[in-house]
């Protein structure tokens, strides 16, 4: 067994080197940074140093690292039951969670299902909307089958989610084995109005199943926003053409858009949301698709062949459930609400200061997330040559801001401290200073 007093942490990292696999990470990449542990807004290196988690490690982590009411609460759990099938047996933490939350979420949520991440959290999405047309129909020529997302989309990297995702060099291999999508463009205020015809024409055909969106930000296509009316049309028109409507909150929930879920901020309502990400606060891993009563009723039959035959060994995990449950109230009380709404006006002045710089091409505020899109000369993709200068040099300022091509966004845990964000929103004009 090795321990940090047998091995040092040089050669720890060499053997992860030797030995691990990392998410979108090039097995010649340079060796990752060997964390020791966290507290709040930071992590801690086993060489001493310090580092401001200022994308919350990857949107997770929302009320700090190693926060001691979700540690407890983790503790209690494992001391009680950690796992137990969830097919014919349930527990409290489950139950008491989706009694918590369902009255939160808007469109009248009815019933919840457990996965465990974003991706499989889609998935089941995906299914159930499917799934409603196959078990409604009165014969497979009135079943639709089709989907619609935007460009852009980004919804995980299983092969439903990567499906309904925006075909790109990372799914390219993969292209050939994922099913037909319509994908609309994204929905911005130059183009809105030919977005709106070619959605209303798609719907007209009677054949589309369900409308997959990331509501009023899209992460990984660079943090690109977009107008809440404009999604509201879109859910409006969905829904006159009889189409499941699809919300992705696994980013933009828990408080991230500046409302408790982005689609608070909507009239229409859409019948499934997916959860993640902030769900448990950053500390265990756990998915949850809920539907309305529109969708519940499609499957509640006697027919065993109406069944959502879905399922994962770790489906209704306790220990993430009693996690998601502490994580649920901390996310609910004042001193959280007042946090976001503090980090919300923390980056509203940066960008009121730095929105007019020559090497600013745009910049975006949504809730706690600000990005900035920088003018390399370059198109703005994911692989913009300056994403390999960035990284590193945050890094060496002691803030973890992983840039998604030339955009840098900060997306920091709600405990983060004014003084925190203040070296961020210096280290990002000293970058653009002196950097570019």
């Amino acid at each position: 067994m090795l321990t940090s007093n047998q091995v040092s942490s040089e050669e720890l990292v060499k053997i992860d080197q030797e030995k691990i696999w990392h998410p979108f990470t090039s097995l010649q990449s340079a060796p990752p940074i060997h964390i020791s542990h966290g507290k709040g807004a930071y992590l801690y290196t086993h060489s001493g140093e310090k580092i401001i988690d200022a994308v919350s490690s990857w949107w997770v982590n929302i009320h700090g690292h190693a926060n001691p009411r979700i540690a407890e609460a983790l503790t209690k759990q494992a001391n009680e039951i950690a796992h137990v099938i969830f097919a014919g047996f349930t527990h409290t933490p489950a139950i008491e969670l989706i009694y918590r939350l369902l009255p939160l979420l808007p469109g009248h949520q009815k019933r919840a299902f457990f996965s465990d991440n974003g991706s499989t959290s889609v998935e089941v999405a995906l299914k159930m909307a499917l799934q409603y047309w196959s078990n409604t129909a009165k014969n497979k020529d009135h079943q639709r089958k089709k989907i619609i997302a935007m460009d852009g989309a980004y919804h995980g990297d299983t092969f439903g989610a990567m499906s309904v995702g925006a075909r790109n060099l990372f799914s390219e291999p993969f292209n050939d084995h994922m099913f037909e999508v319509s994908f609309i463009p994204f929905p911005d205020e130059t183009h809105f109005e030919e977005v709106l015809r070619q959605f209303q024409q798609l719907v007209a055909q009677n054949d589309v199943a369900a409308f997959i969106f990331e509501p009023l930000i899209q992460g990984t296509a660079g943090m690109r926003t977009y107008r809440a009316a404009h999604l509201d049309l879109l859910i409006e028109t969905a829904h006159q053409a009889s189409v499941i409507c699809i919300a992705d909150e696994v980013m933009t929930g828990f408080g991230r858009t500046g409302s408790l879920f982005a689609c608070d901020q909507l009239e229409h309502a859409p019948d499934i949301f997916c959860l993640s990400k902030g769900l448990t606060g950053g500390n265990m891993a756990l998915g949850l698709t809920t539907a309305n009563a529109k969708i519940v009723a499609a499957f509640n039959s006697p027919d065993a062949l109406k069944t959502l035959y879905h399922g994962h060994s770790y489906t209704g995990n306790p220990l993430a459930c009693a996690v998601a449950l502490e994580s649920l109230k901390i996310t609910l009380e004042e001193e959280c609400i007042d946090n976001r709404a503090r980090i919300e006006q923390k980056h509203s002045t940066f960008l009121n200061h730095i929105q007019l710089h020559s090497k600013i091409k745009d910049i975006r505020l949504q809730g706690t997330i600000l990005a900035m899109e920088l003018d390399t000369g370059e198109a703005s993709t994911y692989f913009n040559s300056i994403r390999e200068k960035i990284y590193p040099y945050f890094i060496s300022k002691g803030i973890l801001l992983r840039p998604l091509g030339n955009v840098i966004y900060i997306l920091p845990p709600y405990v983060i401290k004014d003084q925190d964000l203040d070296d961020i929103y210096q280290a990002i004009e000293d970058f653009l200073n002196h950097e570019i």
